[in-house]
């Protein structure tokens, strides 16, 4: 990867394993590991879920965006929230600073693994299934994307070693 900063940024549905995965690969690579929904509750010392309570889902999309849009670092492992592709400053910002790695997981697989949405801090409109997200999202992955994983079936030293040789 050429540039001063080198990163990998990790985008996908929540329940994809970009938060495992990424330990795992900057584990691997001697890498920092950054978790931007994290970050978000540090910086506003609250939960997701409470964040997302409080300013409904765009006011969560737009705090995300300008969260994501200012993480600065030099060879770290991002795992950005699952809705972290609402955000055009964000992605275009992690597209200078890092290649963008999309983990695409079959969405029977992802129903299986999703516990409650609302505990995990999943962004849901209004009576919207997870399926319905599954599919406005998709083509925001796959637009953002650098390089793309498939996840289903695989378990994550499998992910992890395909990220470490196509990167």
């Amino acid at each position: 990867m050429n540039g001063k900063m080198k990163n990998i940024i990790l985008i996908g549905m929540p329940g994809s394993g970009k938060s495992t995965v990424g330990v795992v690969l900057a584990k691997k690579l001697g890498y920092q590991f950054i978790d931007s929904d994290l970050v978000i509750q540090e910086r506003c010392r609250k939960l997701l879920h409470q964040l997302i309570d409080e300013r409904g889902e765009a006011g969560f999309v737009m705090l995300e965006n300008e969260v994501n849009a200012s993480i600065l670092a030099d060879s770290a492992v991002i795992a950005t929230g699952g809705s972290a592709v609402y955000g055009e400053e964000a992605m275009a910002h992690f597209r200078q600073i890092g290649k963008i790695v999309y983990l695409e997981l079959a969405f029977e697989e992802l129903e299986k693994r999703l516990g409650d949405l609302h505990e995990r801090g999943v962004v849901l409109k209004e009576g919207m299934t997870l399926k319905e997200l599954y599919e406005e999202r998709i083509p925001l992955y796959e637009k953002y994307a650098d390089i793309v994983v498939p996840c289903t079936g695989r378990d994550i030293r499998d992910v992890m070693e395909e990220i470490v040789k196509r990167i």
